[in-house]
């Protein structure tokens, strides 16, 4: 099954599967993929991710991660889209929650949160939501 939209696919996989409470999930590779699950680590959201050959294919191999049987996921929200870009400078860019979440960016500096996005003083297009 081919998808237009990546990024899209894999946050319906990332939430559906957390929902069926399973262990970890496979997705299409795509280096835009990679780094956001490189954020979604290093912020502590998944447990780690490998990509994988199978045959003349590319897969990443997604372990999710639970909180005392809870998905530590709760919410994810894709804001710019295919059809509608989305984005924002440094100073636009609002806390998630209070500061609880996390705002993934797409920068000239590649795929960053928010907090590494402020550090860096770059802004860029708002991939998606997470908390």
């Amino acid at each position: 099954m081919s998808s237009n939209d990546l990024l899209s696919d894999l946050l319906a996989r990332l939430r559906n599967a957390q929902t069926a409470r399973l262990s970890s999930i496979k997705a299409p590779y795509s280096n835009l993929l990679a780094n956001v699950l490189s954020v979604l680590k290093d912020e502590g959201y998944i447990r780690g991710f490998e990509a994988r050959n199978e045959g003349n294919k590319k897969f990443l191999d997604i372990e999710l991660k639970y909180h005392e049987g809870q998905p530590v996921i709760r919410s994810l929200k894709r804001v710019s889209k295919p059809g509608r870009r989305s984005y924002s400078a440094m100073k636009d860019i609002t806390p998630v929650y209070n500061g609880m979440g996390v705002v993934i960016l797409s920068t000239d500096r590649g795929v960053l949160s928010d907090n590494q996005a402020r550090h860096h003083n770059v802004g860029g297009e708002v991939l998606c939501y997470v908390f």
